[in-house]
């Protein structure tokens, strides 16, 4: 077994302690960055290459590639959950007056976050993010609500609606019920999460997810997806230990996401991420359409979006090339810490 091979089974099994573990820690300690960090492989490769090849040529490549993927990754085991929350329901033609009922239960449920590290979480329907709720503009959205936690909750819809069905004096205590019901507008992506205070710890520890609403005039067809940027701060000093899309950090590395070359790859992005100003989405290897928001009044075509809080958007990709293309914050520090993935693009 390799030193990296070594180091990174002794960081899975001994420091990923929750009660001790801790950002500042992991970024300050060589083992935990070598499991951490995918992109450090490279920095590795070239040390141990120079140390031991010494006078000799070191112009080539190191061997090996600059990311972890499928079983190098350190994420945890395969889970349906996870797995339907990339997916979202299917669209529906324009019917004004239509009814979209939805059940959101609020659960206080152990999550493991990464490899061996298990969350405290707050959850709609047992996962973080919660369940995509999609409906079409005009349509008559039903959303119960029933919160099984130990603490108040509510839940906030971005979009129009009125006031009494803001999520913010609809406080349902532990044991309650309240039905949120509006027209679904505008058409757009739009995100829900809870607003009970303190508003950060609701969000930090897993009350969210996203929410579309279609335009009456439907999308062109495409392979649709959706990622909500997200975190978790597993010590509780204000700092994310582990950075992840719709959930586990590096599940997307160890599970690359299949998408056809001959189809337009649709993304709905949300970023929910707390503790931290800005997260972001880069991909290798192409260029996207980008539209802020989920509308198509403004494009932008770039490979890089840059999102606070709250911000959402659609992305559109039609991929130039076969292969396995990366994908991950252009914060490094963000991708070494889990949020990084993989898309395995086919004919």
């Amino acid at each position: 077994m390799d030193r990296l091979a070594v180091s990174l089974k002794v960081y899975l099994i001994y420091s990923l302690d929750v009660a001790k573990f801790s950002r500042k820690r992991l970024l300050g300690a060589t083992v935990p960055l070598l499991a951490a960090g995918p992109l450090a492989r490279v920095a590795f490769a070239e040390t141990e290459h120079s140390a031991t090849h010494e006078g000799h040529d070191h112009r080539h490549a190191p061997e090996g590639h600059a990311a972890m993927i499928g079983n190098e990754a350190p994420s945890i085991a395969r889970d349906p959950a996870i797995d339907a929350l990339l997916v979202p329901p299917p669209a529906l033609p324009h019917e004004p007056g239509r009814l979209r009922e939805y059940e959101l239960v609020a659960r206080d449920v152990e999550l493991e976050v990464a490899h061996g590290v298990h969350y405290a979480a707050w959850t709609y329907n047992g996962t973080a993010p919660g369940p995509v709720i999609r409906a079409t503009e005009d349509d008559l959205l039903r959303v119960h609500f029933r919160n099984e936690g130990a603490h108040p909750h509510t839940i906030h819809f971005h979009g129009i609606h009125p006031a009494n069905m803001d999520g913010v004096f609809e406080i349902v205590p532990p044991g309650g019920a309240f039905t949120y019901e509006f027209p679904a507008k505008p058409w757009g992506m739009q995100l829900y999460h809870c607003h009970s205070t303190p508003l950060k710890k609701h969000i930090h520890k897993g009350l969210y997810g996203a929410f579309i609403i279609d335009p009456p005039k439907p999308r062109k067809p495409a392979q649709e997806l959706v990622m909500v940027l997200n975190a978790f701060d597993t010590d509780g000093d204000g700092e994310n230990n582990f950075y992840a899309v719709n959930g586990p950090a590096f599940y997307y590395a160890r599970y690359p996401i299949r998408v056809s070359r001959s189809q337009t790859v649709r993304i709905y992005l949300v970023n929910i991420t707390e503790f931290d100003l800005i997260n972001s989405f880069h991909l290798h290897g192409d260029f996207f359409r980008y539209y802020r928001t989920g509308r198509d009044e403004v494009v932008e075509y770039t490979d890089n979006v840059v999102l606070g809080q709250g911000e959402r958007g659609i992305i559109e990709i039609d991929f130039a090339n076969t292969g396995r293309f990366m994908f991950h914050a252009h914060q490094s520090e963000f991708a070494e810490l889990g949020w990084m993935g993989f898309f395995d693009v086919v004919e």
